[in-house]
């Protein structure tokens, strides 16, 4: 439970409410970022530019992420938790509805920077806020629930307006995204009680969580393990028209059982993840490589294809236990890391379509991006073993009877 100012604890029906509200704005992101993805031939058209280069309008808004959210987190590292997100999705409502007034192509570059800074600092403090309303053996499936707003983003809100966006116009689907991220501002305004900063709260001790090395090795864990994801992902569509010959009215399918496998990957990892938290993130890194390689192997059934595409995307099962991975190791420095986890995932984002492209482009084709995501993840389970040598051996250097109990036990 969560003190407050007017009331020592929030009953069942606020903290739903309460998590309701930060959902809400995973969703109007999750929207904002990948609607944007289905409708860059008309931006293109619109301000006359190729749609490769409509392309770096993704780039700018990742970019974004990855500058925003470690900046934001120690910026606000003195204000309280509420005041913060309220200003966050301020910040993210007027980006979206500027970026659908654009005048240029330039203009509407730099707005879907600014758009994309609050990103990751609104998903690590509702991170934050979700888990400090229950008990510590509910805190990871309390983290899925906020991010059913983003998983959620992926099965409705990004084909929804896709569709507005191509039959109406791109603008209106940005309209829409600042529309819910209205919504979402009197959703915190009236039921995220008010909090107080915690004592001591400033940047030194924010940037204390960097001088960590778990909490390096679980972001680079989340860089590398999410990598193979947007890999395969990335050139998905053209790996159903390429190998599996599948007809172009196929690949909204395959994007629908992408969006159902992230959320039951996010609804059944986070649970897991409560029960056992390193054996959910070290089993969903094997679960990667078994279905990424068989990715791969497959591509050209389309039946296949559709059922790797489901798999690949319950992959997602690690994001909730990652943050709340997180939040166990930063000590203090609990908003800086907790939102450091979206630039992570950014990062992952650019590296997984750069190395997925660049096997494309050697010749091994499209179907090759899943031993990509299968090389990214053997990459991320050597980093999660390394991290957890590294806890048994802090845990054997605290106890006072160290080594030569391990040898007994």
């Amino acid at each position: 439970m969560v003190a407050t100012e007017e009331s020592p604890v929030l009953t069942r029906l606020q903290i739903v409410l309460v998590i309701v509200a930060l959902a809400c704005g995973g969703f109007a992101i999750g929207t904002g970022e990948f609607a944007i993805m289905g409708l860059l031939p008309d931006v293109a058209r619109t301000f006359a530019v190729t749609t490769p280069q409509a392309g770096y309008v993704i780039s700018a808004y990742a970019l974004g992420v990855v500058v925003g959210a470690p900046i934001i987190a120690i910026a606000g590292a003195k204000s309280s938790r509420r005041t913060l997100l309220l200003i966050l999705m301020a910040v993210f409502t007027v980006g979206n509805f500027a970026s659908a007034l654009a005048p240029d192509f330039v203009s509407f570059i730099v707005l879907r920077f600014l758009s994309g800074l609050p990103h990751g600092a609104y998903f690590g403090v509702s991170a934050l806020v979700a888990a400090s309303l229950v008990p510590l053996d509910m805190r990871a499936r309390t983290v899925g629930y906020v991010m059913l707003g983003l998983t959620g983003a992926t099965l409705i809100g990004t084909p929804v307006m896709a569709l507005f966006g191509q039959y109406l116009s791109w603008r209106v689907m940005f309209l829409a995204v600042g529309l819910i991220s209205v919504l979402t501002v009197t959703l915190i305004w009236i039921y995220l009680p008010r909090d107080k900063p915690s004592e001591g709260a400033g940047v030194v001790r924010e940037l204390v969580a960097f001088t960590h090395p778990q909490v390096l090795l679980t972001l680079t864990l989340a860089a590398t393990g999410f990598g193979g994801m947007f890999a395969i992902f990335s050139y998905v569509a053209s790996t159903a028209t390429e190998v599996a010959h599948m007809p172009a009215g196929m690949i909204p399918l395959i994007m629908v059982l992408f969006g159902i496998g992230m959320n039951v990957g996010n609804v059944v990892g986070s649970k897991l993840a409560d029960i056992a938290l390193m054996g959910t993130i070290g089993g969903m890194l094997v679960f990667n490589i078994v279905v990424m390689t068989l990715f791969s192997l497959t591509a050209a059934s389309p039946w296949m294809l559709c059922l790797t595409s489901f798999l690949i995307g319950c992959t997602f099962a690690a994001g909730p236990a990652i943050q709340t991975r997180l939040m166990d190791v930063a000590a203090d420095g609990q908003t800086l890391a907790a939102a450091s986890m979206h630039s992570a995932f950014n990062i992952a984002n650019a590296l997984g379509a750069w190395l997925g492209g660049l096997a494309i482009a050697w010749g091994y084709g499209y179907a090759a991006t899943g031993y990509v995501g299968a090389f990214l993840s053997f990459i991320g389970l050597f980093v999660f073993a390394a991290s957890v040598l590294l806890e048994r051996r802090g845990t054997l250097s605290r106890s006072p009877r160290g080594l030569r109990d391990a040898v007994l036990d």
